[in-house]
């Protein structure tokens, strides 16, 4: 997909998106989710075989991965990172953990959608050295995929350890985009293990987004329910690998610029939840390197 890298103003932008066709997206989705739940995810009315296609994805009659496994793969994922994503990683923690509810202003008119928090914490990453922007993606409904848009943060970096620039994707509530309905248990484990904020490469994000996609079927299809279109990995994809624009807010926000004063109290709220995950995250990390340690010097010394 094609990708337009231009800044503009963020003022411009959120002008634009008023008079644009996001709404369109929003309103595909609905008409899709409506369907969906009036022909029980059969695309069709009336129960017949033919007509229209299913707005659903087919499953295999070969089954689905365990969830052991796919429990596994996201183990996997969340650690095989190069040094310099791990670095990013780390400082992305550490200034979410620094916000504070004072920080956040309003971006725009309407509902924030804690786009207050992704403009503040790029505005930070900005001020540790990083080339980092807000991007906002839209993508028209096409097939079964409705249209829609997202918004997160990027990063470009340079001089990487492969020589060449490197694109970080930072979604700062990245478990949010894969729950479901009527979960098992064993998604919900397998979702609450993903990353609370996704740091990494678009590769990376598409192994996730496949996992997710699996689990996701495996859990629907214990309560005999399809896979919706919204979460499909089309769809899924849409979210971060649509055409975007990269946004600068103000650095100085003494002077003129998108944020305007008064805090939001559903952004403060969803600031606190993430934090608090985040915290979490960490202290299970910090167990499960202390119990490695542990292993590792039984091992080694052997056995009492």
């Amino acid at each position: 997909m094609g990708m337009d890298l231009r800044v503009v103003p963020a003022e411009e932008w959120w002008e634009e998106r008023g008079r644009d066709s996001s709404l369109d997206g929003e309103r595909d989705l609905g008409l899709m989710v409506t369907d969906f739940i009036e022909t029980g995810g059969g695309g069709e009315s009336g129960g017949g075989g033919g007509g229209r296609d299913s707005w659903c994805s087919s499953d295999s009659d070969s089954g689905f991965p365990d969830p052991c496994y796919l429990s596994d793969k996201i183990q996997f994922l969340k650690y095989s990172m190069p040094q310099h994503e791990t670095e990013v990683l780390s400082a992305v923690r550490t200034l979410m953990l620094s916000i504070k509810e004072k920080d956040l202003h309003s971006v725009k008119s309407g509902t924030c959608n804690a786009s207050c928090i992704r403009f503040y914490l790029a505005k930070l990453l900005r001020l540790s050295g990083y080339n980092a922007a807000v991007c906002s993606a839209r993508w028209q409904g096409t097939g079964k995929v409705p249209g829609g848009d997202n918004e997160y943060v990027d990063i470009i970096m340079s001089d990487t350890p492969v020589g060449q620039d490197d694109r970080l994707i930072i979604d700062i509530d990245f478990r949010s985009h894969f729950e479901i309905a009527r979960a098992v248990d064993s998604y919900q484990r397998i979702m609450e293990s993903l990353p609370v904020v996704y740091v990494g490469t678009v590769a990376r994000l598409n192994q996730f987004l496949q996992v997710m996609v699996d689990a996701a079927k495996f859990s629907l299809k214990q309560n005999s329910m399809p896979l919706p279109p919204w979460r499909s990995l089309n769809y899924l994809q849409s979210k971060w690998l649509s055409p975007y624009k990269r946004h600068l807010g103000p650095i100085n926000q003494e002077g003129p610029g998108m944020f305007s004063p008064g805090p939001h109290r559903q952004c403060a709220e969803n600031l606190k939840r993430l934090q608090v995950a985040l915290h979490a995250e960490q202290e299970a990390e910090r167990f499960v390197k202390k119990k490695k340690s542990f292993r590792e010097r039984m091992r080694i010394h052997g056995a009492p």
